[in-house]
C-alpha cells in the first residue's frame, strides 16, 4: 500500500479535527496554534488516494526553526498501520521534535517508539471535585484598575482580572484563559509572598472553578511538573492530574518492515 502526507492549507484539515477534538473529549492545549498564521504545517495523510487523517507541526512562535510534531489522528479504521502511515508522514515532512499530550493516545505511541527520551514539560489538571475551602478572612473579587497600582509584583503569572484581598492588601489575583477548544478555560493564579503557605491559593482556585462553571465554561489548568507547591495548590482545590506535555527530538526513524 502506498502512504503519502501533502502539505495543506490548514482549512483542509478542519473536518478531521472535528473527529480529533470530538474524540479527545478534554482541553487540547495546543488546540489555538492553528489560528495563528504562521506557526503550524498541516499536511493530509492518504493510504493510496483516500484521506485517512491528517498531521500538524508546529514551526512558528516558540516553535521556529523546528518541526515539531504536536496533532496525529488517523480513522480508527487504519490505527492499525499508524507507524507506517507516520514513517511516510516523517520522510516527507522532515519531522524534528515532538510535544504530545498524553490523553491524546495515538502520538502519545508514536512519541515512545520515536523519542524514548522524552520529558514532561506541563502536567495538565482536570476537574474532578467540588471543594468548600474555607475563605480565611479573604474577600474574593474583580479587580478594578486602581487595584493595579497597589498590586504585588508578579513572577510566574500575569496580573489576573480577580483577587483576594485580606485587611485591605492584595494577597493573590487570577483569572482565566479562553483560547483553548471550547468550552474549556485554563486557571491560573499568583499569591504574594506574604500570603503563601496559608491557604489562599486553593481558595483563589476554588472561587475561580465557580466563576468558570457559572458562566459555562470547563475549569482545567496546567503547572510545570517541578511545581510542587503550585501543584499541591492546584489539587487541593479540586483539579487532578488527567496528562502530562512530553517533549523531546525525534530519534533516527524506527523502521518497521
Amino acid at each position: 500500500m502506498r502512504f503519502t502526507a501533502t502539505v495543506v492549507p490548514v482549512q483542509e484539515i478542519l473536518p478531521w479535527r472535528e473527529f480529533y477534538r470530538r474524540e479527545m473529549n478534554c482541553q487540547i492545549v495546543h488546540d489555538s496554534l492553528h489560528a495563528r498564521a504562521g506557526w503550524t504545517e498541516s499536511y493530509l495523510l492518504k493510504v493510496e488516494d483516500t484521506a485517512v487523517g491528517y498531521g500538524a507541526l508546529a514551526i512558528g512562535g516558540p516553535w521556529r526553526g523546528t518541526k515539531t510534531l504536536f496533532e496525529f489522528y488517523l480513522t480508527p479504521e487504519l490505527r492499525h498501520q499508524s507507524f507506517d502511515i507516520f514513517e511516510a508522514f516523517s520522510d516527507t515532512a522532515k519531522i524534528t521534535a515532538f510535544e504530545v499530550q498524553t490523553n491524546d493516545v495515538l502520538p502519545t505511541l508514536i512519541l515512545h517508539a520515536w523519542c524514548p527520551h522524552a520529558t514532561s514539560e506541563k502536567i495538565v489538571f482536570h476537574d474532578q471535585l467540588t471543594t468548600t475551602l474555607p475563605a480565611n478572612g479573604a474577600i474574593f473579587r474583580q479587580s478594578t484598575p486602581n487595584d493595579l497600582e497597589r498590586t504585588f509584583k508578579h513572577h510566574r503569572e500575569p496580573i489576573g482580572d480577580w483577587l483576594l484581598e485580606v485587611d485591605g492588601n492584595i494577597a493573590a489575583t487570577g483569572g482565566l484563559l479562553y483560547h483553548y477548544n471550547k468550552p474549556y478555560g485554563d486557571i491560573y493564579m499568583e499569591v504574594a509572598a506574604p500570603f503563601r503557605r496559608r491557604g489562599f491559593g486553593s481558595y483563589l482556585v476554588q472561587e475561580l472553578k465557580r466563576v468558570c462553571r457559572e458562566g459555562g465554561i470547563i475549569p482545567c489548568a496546567r503547572c510545570s511538573p517541578e511545581n510542587l507547591a503550585s501543584r499541591k495548590t492546584i489539587q487541593k482545590a479540586g483539579l487532578a492530574p488527567c496528562a502530562h506535555i512530553l517533549v523531546g527530538k525525534l530519534s533516527p526513524p524506527l523502521r518497521t518492515d
